[in-house]
C-alpha cells in the first residue's frame, strides 16, 4: 500500500490520519494561520501542538497552499484577503477590539470574531483599578511632594465619595464595574442599549447620557471605536461632568479629541487624565501630553491577550463552528462590534 501523504506544521510532518479538521476528504487540509506578534505567535504554536496537534498551525508569512487556510488570527489582516485566501472561514482578532480591521475589505460572508479570553478582562480590571485608586488617593500629588521633599498629608476621602462612570458595558466594562463596586465606589454605566447590572446604576441612549455624565467624578472610557463613538470624548462631553472630574481612556485613541482634553485641563473642568491609548501610537516626541503633570501616559498596556487563554478561546470557537453552534465574540457588522 502506498504511504499516506503528509501535512506540514512549521516544517514538521503530521500524519494524514490525524486530520480531523479536514471537511472534504483526506487531502483537504484546513490550516490555521497566525499573523501578529511573532514572539507570542511562537507560544500559540506550541500550545496548538499540545492542544490540537491535528490542526496544521503556521506563522505569517505563509508559503503553503493558500486554499488550505481556513482560519486566520491577526491584529491586522493582509490586504486583498478574499483573493489571497479564497477558502477563509473565520478571521479572529488577537485583541478585544476589531476597529483596526478595514471591514470594507473583508468578504461579507466572512465570520469576524473578537478575542474573548478571560485574561483580557483580568488585565483591564487591574489597570483600571490601579488608575482609579491612584487618582482617588492622590498618588500624583504625593509623587510631586516626594520630589520636593515635602511631608504634608491630604484628607483621605472614602470610596463612597467618588462616583465612577464607565462608558461601555461590554465584557470589559462589566468586569471593571464589578471590581470597583466591590471596593465601595458608587458605580454607574452607560451604553447605547439598556443593561441591568447588580449594584450598578445603568443608563442608555442619548437621553441617559446627560444624567450619567453629571454624576461621574471619574469617567472611564471602554467603548468600542465606531463611527458613532469616534471623538465622543470632546469639549461638549467634558462640560457635562462635575467640575474637577478625571478621565481614564482605555478604549481607543480615536475616542478622544486631544485639543479638547488639553483645554478642559487648562481651565480646570478636568483635573487629571490617565491615557493608555492615543490617536498616534507611539505618541510622538514633543507631543504636549508628555509635558503635562496632570496626564499619565502608558503605552497601550492596559490589557494584553495571554496566549494560553487565547488558544483555548479560539479552539472552543473552532469546535463550535464545526458543530454549527454560534461563535463566541462574533462581530455584528451593522454595529461594528
Amino acid at each position: 500500500m502506498a504511504a499516506r501523504p503528509m501535512a506540514m506544521r512549521n516544517g514538521e510532518s503530521i500524519p494524514s490520519s490525524t486530520r480531523r479538521w479536514a471537511d472534504a476528504g483526506a487531502n483537504d487540509i484546513m490550516t490555521f494561520l497566525y499573523k501578529a506578534d511573532l514572539e507570542r505567535g511562537a507560544e500559540w504554536g506550541r500550545l496548538f501542538a499540545q492542544k490540537a496537534p491535528e490542526l496544521p498551525f503556521h506563522l505569517w508569512p505563509y508559503e503553503g497552499d493558500p486554499a488550505s487556510v481556513r482560519y486566520l488570527a491577526a491584529w491586522t489582516p493582509p490586504e486583498d484577503i478574499a483573493r489571497r485566501f479564497p477558502n477563509l472561514e473565520i478571521l479572529f482578532s488577537v485583541g478585544a477590539g476589531i476597529d483596526q480591521f478595514d471591514m470594507s475589505g473583508l468578504p461579507p460572508e466572512l465570520a469576524v470574531v473578537r478575542m474573548t479570553e478571560p485574561g483580557i478582562a483580568a488585565g483591564m480590571v487591574q489597570y483600571v483599578t490601579h488608575a482609579v485608586l491612584g487618582l482617588h488617593r492622590d498618588s500624583r500629588h504625593y509623587a510631586r511632594q516626594q520630589q520636593q521633599q515635602i511631608w504634608q498629608a491630604r484628607r483621605v476621602r472614602p470610596a463612597s465619595a467618588c462616583r465612577i462612570g464607565v462608558l461601555g458595558l461590554g465584557m470589559l466594562g462589566r468586569a471593571v464595574l464589578q471590581q470597583l463596586h466591590g471596593l465601595g465606589f458608587p458605580c454607574a454605566g452607560w451604553s447605547r442599549s439598556p443593561h441591568q447590572i447588580d449594584g450598578v446604576e445603568c443608563h442608555s441612549g442619548c437621553d441617559g447620557l446627560d444624567h450619567f455624565l453629571a454624576r461621574s467624578d471619574v469617567l472611564i472610557c471602554l467603548l468600542p471605536l465606531t463611527d458613532d463613538t469616534r471623538g465622543i470624548l470632546c469639549r461638549a462631553l467634558f462640560a457635562q461632568l462635575p467640575r474637577g472630574a478625571t478621565l481614564i481612556n482605555v478604549g481607543r485613541g480615536g475616542h478622544l479629541v486631544e485639543d479638547d482634553l488639553l483645554a478642559a485641563l487648562q481651565d480646570g473642568q478636568l483635573s487629571a487624565a490617565v491615557l493608555d491609548v492615543c490617536n498616534t501610537e507611539p505618541l510622538p516626541a514633543g507631543h504636549p501630553f508628555w509635558r503635562r503633570p496632570d496626564i499619565v501616559i502608558t503605552p497601550h498596556v492596559a490589557s494584553m491577550t495571554q496566549p494560553d487563554g487565547a488558544v483555548d478561546a479560539v479552539l472552543e470557537n473552532l469546535r463550535r463552528h464545526r458543530a454549527g453552534m454560534p461563535l463566541l465574540g462574533l462581530i455584528d457588522r451593522r454595529r461594528g462590534y
